[in-house]
């Protein structure tokens, strides 16, 4: 066979005080998680521990990687595996707006005559720069998945016909975990729907597709790749669900986190 299934998890990192404060952070600020974002962490951790992960990628900011590390050491399926921090999964870059309140940068955008959501602050990234970084993280991570179950024989029978039920995926040759940011992953929504034809889900709407993830909240995909020569191209792409934020809950009450809107 010349196609295989593997699964795609993305989680957006646990609260830092910045996030609790209402303040932009982007990519010169990096901030640790706060006691809440190591207690959503670990939340996340529990939930993902029977994933049977194959390969672990990272932002290499703070926030990211204590995220990821706790959820790591949650799972044994991790246990042997790099972590692989990329500078490619950054925080889109707010320029001028970072350490700033987030309504500052929106009378920001309000002045200069267009929405908070194509804005750009000056010195800061433009969507197109972000779906750039995107593009780029992704061919490298579908190399690098493609190119590691060819080598360990992943195109067999059984790797073309995993069994999915439901919103888990069972018996796939390999998954991938990314964690990274607010801003960034939002635009990796938008970069699966628009450009990869990924369809929305029943019940989900592109609004909810492509909002803002909770703190350690989790999104998941299910792809098959397939062999072209030496690339290695997405052939199907399916989203299993996005942004659950179901199991951060706090320690004492057992309520959900509040959704923290800054990056």
């Amino acid at each position: 066979m010349k196609a295989f299934t593997f699964g795609l998890t993305f989680v957006r990192h646990g609260e830092t005080e910045f996030n609790k404060e209402g303040l932009l952070q982007g990519q010169t600020i990096d901030c640790p998680l706060s006691e809440v974002g190591l207690q959503q962490a670990e939340a996340a951790g529990r939930y993902l521990k029977d994933v049977k992960f194959s390969n672990l990628f990272v932002s290499d900011m703070l926030r990211a990687r204590q995220t990821a590390e706790t959820i790591v050491k949650h799972n044994s399926s991790c246990a042997g595996l790099q972590l692989v921090c990329d500078p490619l999964l950054k925080e889109k870059s707010f320029g001028i707006a970072e350490g700033k309140r987030l309504q500052d940068a929106k009378d920001m955008a309000r002045a200069a005559g267009q929405s908070w959501a194509v804005f750009t602050p000056p010195q800061g990234e433009t969507q197109e720069q972000v779906k750039q970084r995107v593009k780029e993280f992704w061919l490298k991570m579908v190399h690098q998945v493609g190119r590691q179950q060819w080598a360990s024989g992943g195109e067999d029978e059984r790797s073309s016909a995993p069994r999915v039920e439901g919103e888990e995926a069972h018996d796939l040759p390999a998954h991938a975990l990314v964690v990274s940011h607010g801003a960034y992953l939002c635009m990796i929504m938008r970069f699966l729907v628009d450009d990869l034809h990924c369809p929305v889900p029943e019940g989900c709407s592109r609004a909810r597709m492509f909002s803002l993830s909770p703190n350690a909240g989790v999104s998941r995909f299910v792809l098959t790749l397939a062999k072209e020569d030496n690339a290695f191209k997405v052939s199907q792409i399916r989203c299993l669900f996005v942004n659950r934020g179901d199991h951060v809950k706090t320690e004492q009450d057992g309520s959900s986190f509040k959704i923290a809107e800054t990056r």
